[in-house]
């Protein structure tokens, strides 16, 4: 078999998730409410199907399982998150032990299969409690949080070497201060700034005490869902307009992340608003000197902008898009159930971005991937669902990645959003993303698709 797309020795496969999203047992063995947990008791009418994170894919008690079927699909690394509220319930004081117990399993489990465990420290899943006195605007968070990590690299870093602070930082920010889809459903630009320039110093604390953990050949990182701005035409207007959206959504944490400060545009923008945040005078120099070692990218689809058609209404909250219009670009290809635009050669631009721009940072694809609705009616006799639009879902991106790689681009791997069917946010079992079908209705079977065959041959070849 001649293989056209064949990827560098070495390459990551594997695929991506996070605690809450497929743990369940959210309430057992000691684990603390996260916002989730509060949120769905509060308002379980904002969730789809009236279904909450209590049970999810019950990973916490069918992990060794799983892990199975993740080296039967082909995974030599797999992406988990810790969940705080579980290690630390509250998110300050006593260690959990049985959580100890369980991420020491899971991590012992995948490495006795081959697969190099990707550890995330953050995924959306603030403690409640530290939610009550101002999440991520609160500085006392960022200390709770610089521990926690501490703790973690203490724990596990004997064995894992692939350390992620946050992942996808700006959406608690879009989702819980401005567009009303994450608790605590603030909308109020100023705080959103002030939790996103938090969050970066967070992250840069994190990094500065994995230095002093010196975990041997250990890396540190940030994951981040960049999202290429296109402008609707070349208009100065429309391209000014992609440029703010490009900085406010990308570069707020790309730069800080990778170059170890902020783009001066940004400054700019927020200072003519006077939206700047609250800052400390050593912020700048902890941020300067704690940059990563390695960035997870995470693509779905691409940002298309115009120039503003109407002025603002000058009552209405201040919002990004006070700024710049959202453009439907005609004869975009969608992914319908999802009501995104399927876009491959994002991944290349991205991977050409950092690569000229970034000092070519190490970097992987750590989420990309397709949701669809109603999968089960793909299912073929034999019980399988046959799922060949994600099967070309991700060739086709891989085809962009493989080009961007050849030109240059120090892309290390590809994974997957997600390794089994999981609970979404707010949108529960909706749309399904897994190489692993779960059955709901029957104790959560699973069951391979067809694209997790297919994954394991082009991860055994390296290509395809």
């Amino acid at each position: 078999m001649t293989l056209q797309y064949q990827f560098p020795e070495g390459f990551w496969w594997g695929s991506a998730t996070s605690a809450t999203q497929i743990e369940g047992a959210a309430h057992e063995d000691g684990k603390g409410l996260n916002i989730w947990d509060y949120w769905f008791e509060q308002e379980p009418n904002r969730f789809f199907d009236g279904i909450g994170p209590e049970n999810t894919s019950d990973f916490y008690h069918r992990y060794q399982e799983d892990i199975r079927l993740m080296k039967e699909t082909g995974h030599n690394t797999f992406r988990l998150s810790i969940s705080w509220s579980r290690l630390i319930p509250g998110g300050i004081g006593n260690i959990n032990e049985k959580a100890v117990d369980f991420y020491n399993r899971v991590i012992d489990e995948l490495i006795k299969n081959d697969i190099e465990p990707f550890v995330n420290l953050f995924h959306f899943d603030m403690p409640f409690e530290l939610q009550q006195i101002g999440g991520w605007e609160n500085r006392k968070v960022i200390d709770a949080y610089a521990h926690y990590a501490r703790i973690c690299f203490e724990l596990f870093g004997d064995r894992v070497k692939k350390w992620f602070t946050f992942n996808e930082p700006i959406v608690p920010v879009e989702g819980g201060y401005l567009y009303d889809f994450h608790y605590p459903n603030i909308i109020d630009f100023r705080k959103a700034v002030q939790v996103a320039y938090h969050t970066i110093v967070a992250h840069a604390k994190a990094v500065q005490v994995f230095k002093q953990a010196s975990i041997q050949n250990g890396k540190i990182g940030i994951i981040l869902n960049l999202t290429p701005s296109y402008p609707r035409s070349q208009h100065p207007a429309d391209l000014k307009a992609a440029n703010i959206c490009d900085l406010l959504f990308n570069r707020s944490f790309l730069d800080p992340a990778v170059k170890g400060e902020y783009p001066a545009e940004l400054v700019e923008l927020l200072k003519e608003y006077s939206y700047l945040p609250v800052i400390e005078n050593s912020d700048a120099t902890l941020i300067k000197n704690n940059t990563i070692d390695i960035l997870g990218v995470n693509y779905y689809q691409p940002r298309r902008v115009k120039a503003k058609a109407h002025l603002p209404n000058p009552y209405a909250p201040f919002m990004p898009e006070n700024l710049f219009d959202n453009y439907e670009m005609p004869g975009r290809k969608m992914n319908r159930h999802r009501g995104w635009e399927i876009y491959e050669k994002g991944i290349y631009d991205i991977a050409m971005n950092l690569k000229e721009n970034y000092g070519n940072v190490e970097c992987f694809i750590s989420e990309n991937g397709i949701g669809v609705e109603g999968e089960e009616t793909f299912r073929n006799a034999d019980g399988m669902i046959e799922d060949d639009y994600r099967i070309t879902f991700i060739q086709e991106h891989l085809k962009w990645l493989h080009k961007a790689i050849q030109e240059g681009a120090n892309m290390k791997g590809y994974h997957m959003w997600t390794f089994m069917d999981n609970w979404s946010w707010s949108n529960a079992y909706k749309n399904r993303y897994g190489f692993i079908s779960i059955d709901l209705h029957h104790h959560c079977e699973r069951s391979i698709k067809k694209s997790g065959y297919w994954f394991k041959q082009v991860a055994e070849n390296n290509g395809f």
